[in-house]
Formats: structure tokens, sequence, C-alpha cells
């Protein structure tokens, strides 16, 4: 029988710095959770660019390369708190900069060079702040979160570990 080979699971990601992370678990702790909600450890909340799924962890060295493309600084401006179907809830953008869709639709671009397929769904960025939520009072007053983004993040999705997530590579 044939090993199969070792995988990551990876995605990328603008990543908080602190300051950002801190507001974000204020925002999530803002929500009233139903019972059996499972609201995101504050280490992990992010905003996904583009989800890659598992790949060979022997690709790394040339993925960790090929995720660099150009990149200009921009303000997110987080707080439209939603509840999506199938209880999923998210903190949304106040609107979405032209330079969040040029970053996503460059790397969206660079994917099949790298022989990765990119999503076909539409791109709604987005926190993700709990699971399984259905039922959970929404904030009536969310206060903004400015986020000066500098960069973006090739994030690895540990399955053992708790599910901990590891920054493979900022890119700025």
């Amino acid at each position: 029988m044939d090993a199969q080979p070792e995988t990551s699971r990876l995605f990328l990601a603008l990543w908080p710095e602190p300051g950002v992370r801190h507001q974000l678990r204020e925002a999530r702790d803002a929500w009233t959770w139903p019972r059996g909600a499972g609201p995101v450890h504050a280490d992990k909340l992010h905003v996904t660019l583009h989800f890659l799924g598992s790949v060979p962890t022997a690709r790394l060295p040339e993925l960790l390369d090929g995720f660099s493309v150009p990149f200009e600084p921009f303000r997110l401006d987080l707080g439209k708190p939603v509840l999506w179907p199938h209880g999923i809830a998210v903190l949304e953008p106040l609107s979405e900069p032209p330079e969040l869709l040029a970053l996503h639709a460059r790397l969206r671009d660079a994917l099949p060079a790298l022989g990765l397929q990119p999503e076909a769904r539409t791109y709604r960025p987005h926190v993700t702040l709990a699971r399984r939520a259905a039922g959970a009072g929404i904030p009536e007053h969310a206060p903004a979160i400015g986020w000066d983004v500098r960069g973006y993040a090739l994030v690895e999705s540990k399955t053992g570990d708790g599910g901990a997530y590891s920054v493979l590579r900022e890119y700025r």
C-alpha cells in the first residue's frame, strides 16, 4: 500500500496585529451566543483571502515565493455584524476597499500558475466570529474597527493541536 504524501491545509489571509485582534475579540464578545455556539478563538480571527485546502507539504518552498504579489497598504473598516445562513456569525467591512479587491484578484490570478484552483464563489470579505450560532443575539451598536492593513499572510491550519493556526510567511 502506497503511503499518502504529507499535506498542509493552507489559506491566505489578512492577519491582524495585536491591537486589531483585541478589538475583534471585543466585537465577538459583544454578541450573545446560544448554547452550542462555537465562538472563534481570538488567536484565529482573520480575514480569509483564499482558502487553498490540503496541499502537499513538499510544495511549500515553491508556494511561499509564488504567493508574493504586488501589495498596496490600505485601510479596512470592519463594523457590520451579520448572521449568515447556517449559523455563521461574521463581521463584515463597512465598505470593500479597492486595494483589498485588487489584492484578492492578484492572488487569485497567481493560483493557476502554482497548480491551485481558485474558489468559484464570489469573494465576500469578513471575519468569522462563530459557527453554529443560529439564534445568536447580534449587537445593536457595533463600533467600527479601523485596520491599517500592511500585508497578508500564508497560514497553515493544523489538524491536531486543537486546530492551531501557524503563519508560514508574512508578505508586506
